[in-house]
Parts: structure tokens; sequence; C-alpha cells
């Protein structure tokens, strides 16, 4: 079946836009291609900034190195941020590839596809942040009650770059919220329906 032309395999979905939609439409593309290339370079910056931290400290003549896989909750910080920025890569490809062709149709199972992967993506990351700021404030702050010291007192160097590490990842893990809302914003316009405008255009 075609329109004007244009063939519609089954799966694929035509959207149909007037002048304002369309507008619209255009500065989503370019917001979440924005996000996504923030998100692939913050995303390396904290996994770096944390694995290559460490600082080696003289305790009564014997030596104590600190290192990022001495907390669990910051390998995990690594591994996250490293698959965000690695999903964000691939995904900056297929839109600069989207907008380059221009108006390409695309199939609900594509769009539910990055629907999920960025919903999976949102949720890691925010866990991630979510357990390595709560780490972060006990090394800061100590935990009296349970009479745990305060670890960045003695090391100040390693803590202040992994702050700068946990940093960067809060605001991947923001980016990738609001690349969730874009994501969902563009699975369900689908299914709204419309005949305005005579072009069809999807991501």
């Amino acid at each position: 079946m075609s329109y004007l032309g244009v063939g519609v395999s089954p799966g694929n979905v035509p959207v149909y836009y007037g002048t304002n939609v369309k507008l619209i439409d255009k500065r989503v593309r370019v917001a979440e291609l924005v996000l996504r290339c923030l998100i692939c370079g913050l995303g390396v910056l904290a996994a770096v900034l944390v694995a290559t931290d460490s600082q080696v400290k003289e305790i009564f003549s014997i030596q104590k190195k600190a290192r990022f896989t001495d907390m669990k909750v910051l390998v995990f910080l690594v591994v996250a941020n490293c698959i965000a920025a690695a999903y964000s890569f691939v995904q900056v490809v297929r839109c600069v590839v989207s907008m380059v062709r221009g108006n390409v149709l695309v199939s609900k199972p594509l769009a539910w596809a990055i629907f999920s992967g960025d919903q999976v993506m949102a949720y890691m990351t925010v866990a991630a942040v979510a357990a390595s700021a709560q780490s972060a404030a006990i090394s800061k702050l100590g935990l009296p009650e349970l009479q745990w010291m305060k670890l960045c007192n003695m090391y100040g160097k390693f803590c202040n770059q992994v702050g700068e590490g946990v940093a960067s990842a809060v605001i991947v893990s923001l980016s990738m919220v609001a690349l969730s809302c874009i994501s969902a914003f563009s699975v369900f316009r689908l299914y709204g329906g419309g005949n305005k405008g005579k072009s069809s255009a999807r991501w």
C-alpha cells in the first residue's frame, strides 16, 4: 500500500504533520541528538575520572592505596556509565543517519525498542548515582553511630576526583531521564493518528 508514492511496509506507521508540528518535531530531534551526545561524552568522562582515581596514604609506616575497586558501588558506577555511553553512541549514529536521510518512516517495534532501551538506561544510571551518592556522603561525613570514620579526611584527593565523576554521572542520569520522556513522546505519537499535511516523517 502506498501514499503519494511512499511505500508503507507492515509495522510501519506514517505520521502526518502540519507546519507547526513539523517544527516541533525538528526541535525534538535536535534536542534528542544533543542529549545523546552529552550522555556519550559525560558518561565516558565519569567512567574515566572514577576508574583512574587512586591515592596512596602511609599509615603507621604501612602504605594503603585507595582505588575505585575498593568500593563495589563505584565499580557499578563505572560500568553503568560505560554502558550508557556506548548505548548513546549507537543512538547518536541512528539520529544522524535519520536526519541526513530526511523524512523516514519508523516501525512501531523499533520505536518501542528505543523507548525500552532509554528506560533501562535511565533506571540504571539513576540507581548507580543514588548508590554512589550515599557512599560518598558516608565517606565524607562518616557514621558516628557505627564508629565509621571520615575517610575523605585521609584520602582527600581520591574523594575529590570521585566527586567530580559522580557529578558528571548525575548529569548523565538526568539527561537519560529527559531522553526517556522524549522517546515516550515519540512512541505514543504514533498512535495519535492525524491526517494533517501531506508529508510523512519520523526519526
